[in-house]
């Protein structure tokens, strides 16, 4: 397993908990607005023996860990179960983040998982605007939103870039249904596409209002 980071206590990645966060390497999107693109082909490489023990040793001053990329998923499945299992034994909770792209390990690994997050990139039918890559399985994908609602405390959440727009965010509100955590992320430029500006504020304001008003429970982030 390729562990690319390492963030030994965070206080924002795991909701009301106090958390460690794991960076697997490696992912199957290429979405043109990914702040952690370092780690889809990082050559860093932290001991998972070293992490754990650091883990270990502040695992008194934890509550969670958090598995996120990248892709986790994209991990050794045996070797991401039995790292799980190993902080489950400290009396941790395990949080991990995904595309849900993988459904299949993801059912594997929901047995072991406290919480899950996944990110919502777009309506269904728009996720090639976002990443480029093909074929993306989107069937799976509407697999693993049926498997956190009804299985797990979860949460969805979309970064509303600006080609991204009002009825797109209904849409991909009305494909979680159900659920009872959908944040929407203000979009943050990076440099390769600074010229694409994020949407402002009070923007992100209205549509979220104008989504709980319609039954549709959402928070927004980073603004």
């Amino acid at each position: 397993m390729h562990i690319a980071g390492f963030n030994p206590n965070s206080f924002v990645d795991y909701p009301d908990n106090i958390a460690a966060v794991v960076f697997i390497s490696g992912c199957n999107l290429d979405c043109w607005y990914c702040h952690n693109k370092w780690i889809l082909k990082s050559k860093d490489n932290y001991s998972e023996e070293a992490v754990f023990e650091r883990i270990r040793k502040n695992k008194d001053f934890l509550d969670a860990v958090v598995i996120s990329g990248g892709e986790p998923t994209l991990a050794n499945t045996d070797e991401l179960i039995a790292f799980i299992k190993k902080i489950k034994e400290l009396g941790l909770k395990v949080k991990l983040d995904t595309n849900g792209t993988n459904y299949e390990v993801l059912l594997k690994l929901l047995p072991l998982l406290d919480y899950v997050a996944m990110d919502i990139k777009a309506p269904l039918d728009k996720y090639g605007e976002i990443s480029p890559i093909n074929p993306i399985q989107i069937n799976n994908i509407q697999q693993s939103i049926g498997l956190l609602i009804n299985n797990i405390e979860c949460e969805f959440r979309t970064t509303f870039v600006s080609t991204l727009s009002i009825e797109d965010i209904f849409c991909i509100a009305e494909t979680i249904k159900g659920c009872k955590n959908y944040y929407i992320q203000q979009y943050v430029p990076i440099e390769e596409y600074k010229e694409i500006k994020a949407h402002p504020p009070e923007y992100l304001r209205n549509v979220c209002k104008a989504l709980n008003e319609k039954g549709y429970p959402c928070e927004l982030r980073g603004i």
